[in-house]
């Protein structure tokens, strides 16, 4: 096994930067004409993951709207991971769990150990706990060949009043880059820790290369565009991930496929 920021360097290289996101909204489901029950989320996720797996680099299920069914979501869930990963796509849950301890050590063995039935490529995190808090997440990232996505500067306005705190000369958001930075180190092609920045901040003085991915939630429907993406990240453009859900879902099933390829071919772009 490599590691995974080799494993998503070569993805993005062979597949394109797009990572597709598969959110079962209550909505989304009836606009595909299913009901919102465990039947209905086996159906929605099943023929996403058809359609999107062969195609895109990156598949990001949203966990809250598969666990929202108990039990019966979390099996889809399975399902839906297992599938996507035999096609060829790196799965990346977004769970942005953050805690301490022995339950952040419950959290990587649960979603980034192989023996889990909920493995995945790769997690989000929240640091807001402390960047420490998430050493049993970044040590079983290291042991198993995953990836971790750490929130940093995310497009929600709430957020600044936590990521734009300072410490001493520094934001929080800074101290967590740095962070990721110094994982990343000697990395090549690219280190397997990334952050999650909006596709539509404004970049103000922060330092963004990190020497990994960057997961850019908000692309299309929420109002990232390839040239907002070029003027946050600049050179480094080349190591996002733009992550959109519902500019692909709104498609409904007969149109995602096509969807998907049209706006894979757009962020080609920011590879050149």
């Amino acid at each position: 096994m490599t590691t995974f920021g080799a494993r998503l360097h070569d993805a993005m290289r062979a597949r394109g930067p797009l990572c597709a996101g598969i959110d079962p909204h209550a909505g989304l489901l009836r606009a595909w004409g299913l009901d919102d029950d465990p039947a209905g989320l086996e159906r929605f996720a099943l023929t996403a993951a058809e359609a999107l797996a062969p195609r895109v680099a990156v598949v990001k299920p949203q966990s809250a709207f598969y666990e929202r069914f108990g039990s019966r979501g979390i099996a889809v869930l399975e399902r839906l991971i297992g599938m996507c990963r035999d096609a060829g796509a790196l799965v990346l849950l977004d769970v942005k769990r953050g805690d301490i301890g022995s339950t952040s050590q419950a959290y990587a063995d649960a979603y980034l150990d192989p023996a889990s039935p909920l493995a995945v490529d790769a997690v989000t995190a929240s640091p807001f706990l402390g960047f420490g808090s998430l050493s049993p997440m970044v040590e079983a990232a290291q042991k198993h060949d995953a990836g971790l996505f750490v929130l940093a500067l995310t497009s929600n306005p709430e957020g600044r009043e936590v990521q734009e705190a300072r410490v001493g000369d520094a934001t929080v958001a800074d101290v967590v880059l740095d962070h990721l930075r110094a994982l990343n180190d000697g990395a090549d092609p690219m280190g397997s820790f990334g952050a999650v920045i909006g596709a539509t901040i404004e970049r103000g003085s922060h330092r963004l290369d990190i020497n990994g991915p960057v997961l850019a939630p908000g692309y299309g429907a929420q109002g990232g565009t390839v040239d907002n993406l070029r003027r946050i990240f600049g050179d480094g453009a080349r190591h996002v991930l733009p992550s959109t859900s519902r500019e692909l879902l709104r498609e409904g099933p007969e149109g995602l496929a096509d969807a998907a390829d049209r706006l894979n071919d757009r962020l080609r772009e920011l590879a050149g």
